[in-house]
């Protein structure tokens, strides 16, 4: 609660946004979705959780 370690935060944070952005890209692949553009979602999906995260809008 005290002292957090920022790094471990924004791993935390990237790994529990990919995480759940896999689910709905894997959702999303098995009804046809080309691979590359499903991964290139979830990563921008990632990245914006942890932004906004980091801002505090979340």
């Amino acid at each position: 609660m005290y002292n957090k370690n920022t790094n471990k935060d924004l791993l935390t944070a990237l790994v529990t946004a990919g995480l759940g952005a896999g689910v709905v890209t894997s959702f999303a692949v098995s009804q046809g979705q080309n691979p590359l553009l499903a991964l290139a979602i979830t990563g921008i999906a990632a990245l914006f959780a942890v932004l906004f995260d980091k801002a505090g809008l979340l």
